[in-house]
């Protein structure tokens, strides 16, 4: 973390700093060459050894398979660090306990800082094998804060370091073996500049007065626990937003089920399994034979001919179900917001209020307004507000509501006085 006492609101940057776009070099290969793969526990353990000869933070990606595993599973891990270099550790192929097979890795990893871009996409998958860190600096969160409006690796490298990262392989199937040269080459890369681009970013934040924004940010992110959801997950079906009668609904839920079943089971992304329109499709026309179900787009294929009876069994549960489910979910929070002036029209004016205050603090301090407080904490705030306004000191009413959410004090800071005032009204 950059050592700073936290800002003042009042001192922060009204406006990001903008660099002239540099004239950005090619990053075509890693400084020292590629590594080798680390596979075998013997060779993992001396990437351990290695890594703990360095200095200072330690850049971390992992690389997953979405797309064509079920699982969220790392495949590959870049580690680097100075005075050490690159490491890349393949978590899968030691035929070994992973956990005990990575836990020297873990154990060094737990002596400093971790530099990651993007750290809620690799920090599951990472936390899976035992690897957690002591300390977080997330480059694409600094810069959401910083105000920039491109904040992917490739632009951020390019702004601050004036270097140009090659588009590469970043949604391929990290689980095939053996990996292809290119790949591992692509893998290093983006370990490669990463915590020169932290230091950059710091420099960057400490001008505008968002350190310890920054650092409360990321220590929120390496806590963070996600609460289990409660939504039945087969309601994210693309195209289910077709389906009205609770019958076909059923349809949907019970070939959802199946489909998630097997791709479960064979680690296949699901929707390799059965895409979600030959689902919708099913659902809608019903058939109840195998001809009339091979008949369809997609089912008419080799690999759906052989399935056909699992598709024809989970459509007939969906025929025979006492309980078929309701068109709507039901709700564990506020409606979507575009049915609030029909069914709750004060909430849909504080609402209303409320983002226009957000907008102003938002331009005021170049932070975007979802990062300045959750959109869903701001909804229920205002669809509960009366429940909650059973005191005068609005202000105290709505930082207790904030701080029950989890929002930073720096957040709390900013948000609480545009909050309180928007709904006095």
């Amino acid at each position: 973390m950059v050592d700073r006492e936290p800002a003042d609101s009042s001192e922060v940057a009204a406006e990001p700093s903008e660099p002239a776009e540099p004239d950005a070099t090619p990053l075509l290969a890693p400084r020292d060459g590629v590594p080798d793969l680390s596979i075998s526990v013997s060779e993992i353990r001396r990437a351990a050894e290695l890594l703990a000869t360095g200095h200072g933070p330690f850049a971390v990606d992992a690389e997953r398979a979405s797309g064509f595993r079920y699982s969220n599973r790392a495949y590959l891990i870049q580690i680097r660090r100075d005075g050490a270099g690159t490491v890349l550790i393949d978590p899968v192929s030691h035929g070994a306990d992973p956990v005990a097979t990575l836990a020297p890795v873990a154990e060094v990893l737990g002596t400093d800082e971790w530099v990651l871009h993007a750290a809620d996409q690799d920090l599951p998958c990472l936390a899976e094998l035992g690897i957690r860190p002591l300390r977080l600096y997330d480059t694409e969160l600094a810069g959401r804060l910083a105000g920039y409006d491109k904040v992917n690796l490739a632009a951020m490298v390019q702004r601050l370091l004036g270097l140009q990262l090659m588009k590469g392989h970043g949604a391929a199937d990290w689980s095939q073996r053996p990996l292809p040269d290119e790949w591992l080459n692509y893998a290093a890369l983006d370990v490669e500049v990463l915590i020169d681009l932290r230091h950059a970013i710091a420099g960057v934040l400490e001008e505008q007065g968002k350190t310890e924004w920054a650092a409360q940010e990321f220590e929120h992110l390496r806590t963070f626990e996600a609460s289990p959801t409660r939504r039945e997950r087969w309601r994210r079906t693309s195209g289910i937003h077709k389906i009205r009668d609770p019958r076909a609904l059923a349809a949907v839920r019970e070939l959802w089920t199946a489909r998630d079943q097997i791709a479960q089971r064979r680690d296949i992304a699901p929707g390799r399994i059965l895409p979600d329109a030959a689902i919708i499709n099913a659902a809608t026309t019903d058939p109840d034979t195998v001809d009339k179900l091979t008949a369809l787009p997609v089912f008419g294929g080799n690999r759906q001919r052989r399935s056909a009876k699992v598709w024809l069994d989970a459509l007939a549960r969906a025929r025979s179900t006492d309980d078929p489910p309701r068109s709507q979910e039901p709700s564990n929070g506020p409606p979507p917001a575009s049915r609030w002036a029909r069914r709750k029209p004060e909430a849909a004016a504080r609402l209303e209020a409320v983002r226009a205050g957000l907008a102003t603090v938002s331009q005021r301090v170049s932070v975007p307004t979802e990062n300045l407080i959750s959109p869903d904490v701001v909804r229920r705030l205002c669809w509960d507000w009366e429940l909650r306004a059973d005191t005068d000191d609005i202000a105290a009413t709505v930082d207790e509501f904030l701080r029950d959410a989890r929002a930073r004090p720096w957040q709390r800071e900013l948000t609480v006085p545009v909050l309180a005032e928007a709904l006095k009204h």
